[in-house]
């Protein structure tokens, strides 16, 4: 097993995390060897396995993510833009492998992530799922093949707690068109719709997004036009898919240099 990559999670109380840390541990490929949580946080300084209900599997939570990444070869990171830019600095320091699966990263937070990655692989992605990464290819190569004359609508779905709109799997979903059609998705994207909005603006990409009980996540890609529709549709009914993509992409990242990749890559598609 000491051979296996080392995989450090960070916040390993969420969702995610929890889910990352089981995906790890039933793995024959890859080693859970640290978990990180904010300062103050109740689990910090347990192990991880009891703070999770089970028994202990010799991984304390720490709030220390610079000593957790320096024993690793890769970081698993669900979080918050915030946490997430640091982490990059810091796993690039440690030269750790960094799979950032965070939601919700805007300008700013893109511009320093792209300098860790000078300095370390990193592995970004709205979404881990093969079956995601593959909608994304159909929708680019449909947009590609259809004219303004189709109308394309992004519809997205939800649990009540996500904090981020358009998800990122949308807006990977609405850069796939965009590069189709040859235009920036910022000057055509559409979306947050209300009151009288006038006409539909031909060639806009438009976005809707549904948040309600424990939805995982669901995708629907629209191509719309006088008389027919094409609907390209993804449902994750597991979170495990995400957790299974992202250890996928730490391993392969082992062997890359350094950069910034996404899932096309993991995957050769």
């Amino acid at each position: 097993m000491a051979d296996l990559p080392g995989i450090v999670v960070t916040g390993a109380s969420g969702r995610m995390g929890q889910m990352l840390v089981r995906t790890i541990g039933a793995s024959d490929k890859a080693r859970l060897v640290g978990c990180v949580e904010r300062s103050g946080h109740a689990w910090v300084g347990r192990d991880i396995g009891e703070c999770m209900g089970g028994a202990a599997v010799g991984v304390v939570v720490t709030d220390d993510p610079l000593e957790a990444f320096a024993k690793a070869q890769a970081v698993i990171d669900f979080t918050a833009p915030a946490a997430t830019v640091e982490f990059a600095a810091l796993a690039a320091q440690a030269r750790a492998v960094h799979v950032i699966g965070t939601t919700g990263l805007e300008a700013a937070h893109l511009a320093k992530i792209e300098a860790a990655a000078r300095h370390a692989v990193i592995v970004r992605a709205g979404n881990m799922s093969l079956g995601v990464n593959l909608l994304v290819r159909l929708t680019q190569k449909i947009a590609a093949a259809l004219d303004e004359d189709w109308d394309v609508e992004i519809v997205e779905a939800h649990h009540r707690m996500k904090v981020d709109a358009p998800s990122g799997t949308a807006l990977m979903l609405g850069q796939a068109a965009a590069e189709g059609r040859g235009v920036d998705l910022e000057a055509a994207m559409d979306s947050g719709r209300h009151g009288i909005t006038g006409a539909r603006k031909r060639g806009a990409i438009g976005f809707a997004a549904v948040r309600g009980g424990d939805i995982v996540g669901e995708h629907d890609v629209i191509f719309a036009a006088d008389g027919e529709r094409v609907i390209l549709r993804h449902v994750a009914t597991d979170r495990a898919i995400f957790a299974r993509g992202a250890l996928r992409a730490a391993i392969w990242g082992q062997g890359a240099k350094p950069g910034q990749y996404d899932m096309m890559d993991v995957l050769g598609l």
